[in-house]
């Protein structure tokens, strides 16, 4: 199957605080188009709308959401779990997805939900999610959820983009210690979509292509293994009534 041929891979997309998809997408789009050209990228907004002021206000038109709420420490929060089970619901219906990307809440929710489906809580009859892809992404912080979603090293591939001077640098220092051989892209920026340089631009290029060569790679082995589970049956079967014809033809039942 050649490159052309190969079928695309879909990833979730979660937008930010008081944002939407619309404006992650913008945010994305500034990217190198070759980043993603083997992929499906699908960008939906957030369960509950903007409880309060957005700080992307005069830059981009509203409306805006959140996915949920928390208190000033990270130590409360509100709605969660409702946000998990419309994201759960989203994956099985509009999916199979083969990894997420997220920014800020959007990001550490998607890491939630790797570690949740890693520990059998969430999306078990969902494909494993093999990839994330964290732009200002943290953990959460109270014991009910870091017990569970961070309990033993997420296998997912990931990268992690680090700020230089993000408020969220340290926690997204991390949550990639959460992840099994995480690929950290740093930048100098703050709390953003990063605009990537030559060097940030070969790195993500390289990882999705991987990514995406070993996943297609995947699908044609188990094609494969299918089909000749199939052609295995159909010699069983052909054997079986070329037996069945025998022992049936009049000169077997004279014998």
């Amino acid at each position: 199957m050649t490159s052309y041929e190969r079928k695309k891979m879909k990833i979730l997309c979660l937008h930010g605080f008081r944002t939407s998809g619309s404006f992650l997408k913008k945010q994305i789009n500034k990217w190198d188009p070759s980043i993603f050209e083997n992929f499906d990228l699908d960008f939906p907004d957030g369960l509950f709308p903007a409880g309060g002021k957005s700080d992307i206000e005069g830059f981009f038109p509203p409306p805006y959401y959140e996915w949920f709420q928390f208190n000033k420490d990270f130590t409360e929060y509100t709605n969660l779990e409702e946000c998990i089970s419309y994201l759960c619901e989203y994956i099985n219906t509009k999916g199979p997805f083969d990894g997420l990307l997220g920014f800020s809440q959007g990001a550490t929710l998607s890491a939630l939900l790797l570690g949740y489906q890693s520990q059998a809580k969430i999306l078990m009859d969902h494909p494993p999610l093999k990839f994330l892809i964290s732009i200002s992404g943290s953990k959460f912080r109270i014991p009910s959820i870091c017990d569970v979603a961070y309990k033993e090293l997420i296998k997912a591939k990931s990268v992690h983009f680090i700020g230089e001077k993000d408020w969220l640098r340290l926690p997204s220092e991390d949550l990639a210690k959460a992840f099994q051989n995480p690929l950290i892209i740093r930048h100098s920026q703050g709390h953003t979509v990063p605009r990537l340089d030559e060097a940030a631009i070969e790195q993500l290029v390289n990882w999705t292509r991987e990514l995406s060569v070993l996943t297609n790679d995947i699908k044609d082995d188990r094609k494969n293994g299918e089909a000749k589970k199939e052609q295995g049956k159909s010699d069983e079967t052909e054997i079986a009534e070329h037996t069945l014809r025998k022992n049936t033809e009049p000169e077997a039942l004279q014998a």
